[in-house]
């Protein structure tokens, strides 16, 4: 009984709060207040675009959107819509995204897993020269040439051919690849007779979904959000992406032509609505696809940079 009287005693008073020190409460109340300037600085500019997509033209012009949408209207959506050359960058973005994400994804897994492998020849020079590319490269001008020897100029290989292995990328798989599957399963699947493309797909895939979310949303952020390459490679209109089409409306504008003042101050209300709807039409895909890989995410990262 006493026994009992004892241990009860001790687990109450494991669960007697630790009373923390005046340096401590400060450290904390200091930590709360940046990151909560932290999330304001984040949070407002998304929710002043998501606001002002919401708005009137007249209010978004006059700046009388702070906060919330003053005077609700989907006039920038609809004329987002209506606008052919969005519509087809949109469904060009998808295409580049999903076809790039792809190709770059499975390149990556077939650089990364060999290098991983301690039996593989010469991985250690390989691995320095694939490095040594992230510091240097050739400049603006050789890719050019080489893109256009290749006949890939105003096609759309170009923009899923030239960038699709990133050598960041590369390094967190093959460490993944390092820690996280052991070298007894090769050895117990050699002994089975397994073959090796079997092994990969069998074995190495099924393990590896953590680190094929986590290159599938870098590589798919990446391209959704690229623009440059298609501004130097593409010439034709109907291959634009949609960032390149965002990019347009946002930096050059629209011409006004020959009109009367208020038509033009019209025209001038709608391009500025519209750039803040396209904004969020053009974020919308990520935001999306991000809670669905955002655990594989998060473990993927881990063990591919953390450990080893």
């Amino acid at each position: 009984m006493n026994a009992l009287q004892t241990h009860q005693g001790s687990r109450r008073s494991t669960r007697i709060k630790i009373k923390e020190s005046l340096g401590d409460r400060i450290f904390l109340s200091v930590t709360y207040i940046l990151l909560t300037l932290v999330l304001i600085a984040v949070l407002y500019p998304l929710i002043y675009i998501v606001s002002s997509s919401l708005s009137s033209p007249s209010a978004v012009s006059a700046g009388k959107v702070w906060l919330w949408p003053v005077d609700v209207s989907l006039a920038g959506y609809e004329a987002v819509f209506r606008n052919g050359q969005v519509l087809t960058g949109y469904a060009n973005s998808l295409f580049y995204t999903v076809a790039g994400t792809f190709i770059s994804v499975s390149l990556t897994i077939m650089v990364a897993y060999p290098l991983s492998k301690k039996s593989f020849f010469g991985r250690t020079p390989l691995m320095v020269f694939i490095t040594f590319t992230m510091l240097f490269s050739g400049g603006l001008i050789p890719t050019y040439l080489v893109v256009k020897s290749m006949g890939m100029i105003d096609t759309r290989w170009a923009l899923l051919i030239p960038n699709a292995v990133w050598v960041w990328q590369v390094i967190i798989a093959r460490t993944f690849f390092q820690t996280s599957i052991p070298d007894e399963l090769s050895e117990a699947a050699d002994i089975d007779g397994c073959s090796d493309i079997r092994y990969i797909f069998s074995v190495v895939l099924p393990l590896a979904k953590p680190i094929i979310a986590v290159l599938s949303l870098m590589y798919a952020v990446g391209q959704w959000n690229a623009y440059f390459d298609a501004l130097i490679y593409l010439k034709s209109q109907s291959l634009y992406p949609l960032q390149l089409i965002l990019r347009s409306i946002l930096i050059l504008g629209s011409g006004t032509g020959n009109m009367d003042a208020g038509e033009m101050v019209k025209q001038q209300q709608m391009a500025e609505l519209m750039k803040y709807s396209l904004i969020v039409v053009a974020s919308l895909p990520v935001l999306v696809i991000y809670p669905f890989v955002q655990r594989y995410f998060v473990q993927g990262m881990l063990i591919g940079s953390v450990k080893g």
